[in-house]
């Protein structure tokens, strides 16, 4: 079909969809980082890093990894979805739908191994979020993604991940509940690693005190999955105390970390998802210190 618009429409089309492509393409890219940054943090207490696999005996950090790059299309796919969307049922069940096919891409990528179902939930909901909304604060953007969560996905099967089981056994908020209420534990995760950053920390450092600060308060179903009502008190008491000796920047606090970490991955706990909103504090960290492209007037929030 031939254009017929004006010179100038027709390039102002164009040049916004160019910005769209590019905006798509960053969130993806920052979300696969964040998955990543997440995975090679190390020492991580209980969970995979550059040392080992930790609790697990299924995954390493190359699984990890290549999860990660394996679910780039996925992202790319949410954050389309997002582009000039609202919170409501439409866009819940079509977000829904890219996730369960992210999860199939996921489970061909790791040999059948769950590595990121939580995360492709939570970083996906903040994905399509900042997509429709490029100058969002994170407040803005976990509020938007908690409206969108709130609505049930009509087309979803019967739940009966360990996560859903937990949460009905342990009454306890879970993933879901965590989005619905606006990603708390996230945002104290990017709370704490903010204060560390600034007062100096190296973001190794701020990193793993944000990871404890969520092990410390979260009711991580992985935990009570795999070591009840016990081994979640246990990681949290070992979490709160490295953070109260000075956290991961200080000898005491690092031993702390050591000890905890000897304790998870010798019980086989592993706080997965303290884990996930630990890569959503990151992505959300990644969004405010390098904000997307908005140079092109049908990204901007005044128009």
């Amino acid at each position: 079909m031939i254009d017929v618009r004006p010179a100038s429409a027709a390039g102002a089309a164009a040049a916004g969809a160019a910005a769209t492509r590019r905006r798509v393409d960053e969130l993806a890219d920052h979300a696969v980082a964040a998955l990543t940054a997440e995975a090679t943090l190390t020492p991580k207490p209980g969970l995979v890093d550059l040392r080992g696999p930790g609790a697990h005996d299924d995954m390493d950090v190359e699984t990890l990894i290549r999860s990660a790059e394996s679910l780039r299309g996925t992202f790319r796919e949410l954050a389309a979805a997002g582009v000039g969307s609202r919170p409501g049922p439409d866009l819940r069940e079509r977000l829904a739908e890219i996730g369960r096919r992210g999860e199939a891409a996921m489970m061909a990528a790791t040999g059948g191994v769950n590595t990121h179902r939580g995360a492709i939930w939570a970083l996906g909901l903040v994905v399509a979020a900042a997509a429709a909304d490029p100058t969002g604060t994170p407040g803005d953007l976990v509020a938007s993604a908690a409206a969108t969560a709130l609505h049930p996905d009509r087309r979803a099967p019967q739940p009966t991940t360990p996560g859903s089981l937990v949460r009905a056994r342990y009454r306890v908020p879970g993933a879901v509940g965590e989005a619905q209420a606006g990603f708390p534990h996230a945002i104290l995760g990017l709370d704490t690693m903010r204060a560390r950053l600034a007062a100096g920390a190296p973001p190794t450092e701020a990193h793993l005190d944000a990871l404890l600060a969520i092990v410390a308060v979260l009711d991580d179903t992985c935990l009570l999955h795999r070591g009840g009502v016990h081994g979640l008190r246990a990681a949290q008491v070992g979490a709160s105390r490295a953070l109260d000796l000075g956290g991961a920047s200080t000898a005491a606090g690092a031993l702390a970390l050591a000890r905890l970490d000897a304790q998870l991955t010798g019980s086989r706990l592993s706080p997965g998802g303290s884990a996930d909103l630990l890569a959503l504090a990151l992505l959300l960290h990644a969004l405010e210190s390098a904000p997307l492209d908005t140079s092109h007037p049908i990204l901007r929030k005044d128009t």
